[in-house]
């Protein structure tokens, strides 16, 4: 059997962020029509801070692909000069059940969560939004910049804020328009892009606050927000992570990419575990919220929350059209296994 294996290097010359936010936009608006799986998360923890997860499931109908992806994080490899971030996604056809393609997750992980962060925005954030709040620059956060302002290109101004190292923070706001303008084509000339020195000062003049931290304790306060601002929260994806004040939660209208695994494993676990929210309790799903079947914002005024745990079918998604474009450019190895 004949499968095909794309490389981080494959990936990155054939995947383009616009065409990845429309399927990750097909398949949040798939999962609200009860198309999409979401299969019960797996995560083991090394010490040190490594850990591994797998996430799998699938999305049907008109998608029909389901697989698997393992993700590592051993923040540890960089004093070796390994990299820190690694993953294989496995993709299968749903009709035959055949495999599609072997291929690296990290950049797919990457390019997807910026996707889903820009969307939950573009839905949920009030239209005439100007300034942005990004809190966290690590490696995934310029996914989430540049998507987001694919979405919401009105934004005039960008925060930045690095509350782990203040020093990487005030590197990144120097050279980030040239690197979204060389890494993912998202030329943005009169973006003004500042380093937040003072978080609630930032927090208080945002309109859109997106946040890709590894935090374990709020960073982000209730009282430092004013009406009508859009939170949408990313970097906690595991037990225990958590990145804004969960009170947050008692005056937002809250949204979920999966309400379930939200409320165990996301931003909303520990607003969950305090009974502030519960998944029956939010206000829905960003992909209801897509198709019509939920209200998003209501009011100018309303605080709005989107928080985003990460579905393997918004990687497999994206797989799916990186072997599309594989063929078309003719990239990749095959392999018979």
């Amino acid at each position: 059997m004949k499968i095909k294996v794309l490389s981080r290097t494959d990936l990155v010359e054939i995947l383009e962020l616009t065409k990845v936010i429309d399927g990750v936009e097909a398949v949040y608006k798939a999962k609200a029509e009860g198309n999409v799986a979401a299969w019960p998360l797996v995560e083991h923890h090394f010490g040190n801070g490594a850990v591994a997860d797998i996430r799998s499931g699938g999305a049907f109908g008109d998608i029909s692909i389901h697989g698997a992806k393992l993700l590592n994080n051993f923040p540890e490899n960089a004093k070796n000069n390994l990299p820190v971030f690694t993953g294989v996604l496995m993709a299968f056809d749903s009709n035959t059940g055949l495999p599609m393609g072997i291929m690296d997750a990290s950049y797919i992980t990457s390019l997807r969560t910026g996707a889903a962060a820009a969307i939950g925005t573009a839905a949920l954030a009030r239209p005439d939004s100007k300034t942005l709040l990004l809190v966290g620059a690590g490696r995934q956060s310029i996914y989430l910049l540049g998507a987001t302002l694919l979405k919401m290109p009105q934004i005039e101004k960008v925060l930045v804020a690095d509350t782990f190292s203040p020093d990487n923070g005030i590197q990144y706001v120097q050279t980030i328009k040239e690197r979204l303008k060389n890494e993912l084509s998202v030329d943005c000339p009169s973006t003004k892009f500042e380093f937040a020195e003072n978080l609630r000062d930032a927090a208080s003049r945002s309109d859109i606050i997106l946040t890709i931290t590894r935090s374990t304790e709020p960073l982000i306060m209730k009282e430092w927000l004013k009406p009508g601002t859009h939170l949408s929260c990313i970097g906690a994806d595991m037990v225990g992570k958590e990145e804004i004040d969960p009170e947050i939660f008692s005056i937002a209208r809250s949204f979920a990419d999966d309400a379930i695994q939200c409320c165990n494993v996301g931003e909303m676990e520990i607003p969950a575990k305090k009974g502030i929210i519960s998944a029956d309790s939010i206000c829905g799903e960003i992909g209801e919220v897509l198709v019509g079947t939920k209200e998003g914002r209501v009011e100018a005024s309303d605080i709005t929350v989107f928080d985003a745990t990460g579905l393997a079918a918004l990687d497999l998604v994206t797989a799916k059209i990186a072997l599309q474009m594989s063929k078309t450019k003719k990239i990749g190895t095959v392999v018979e296994i």
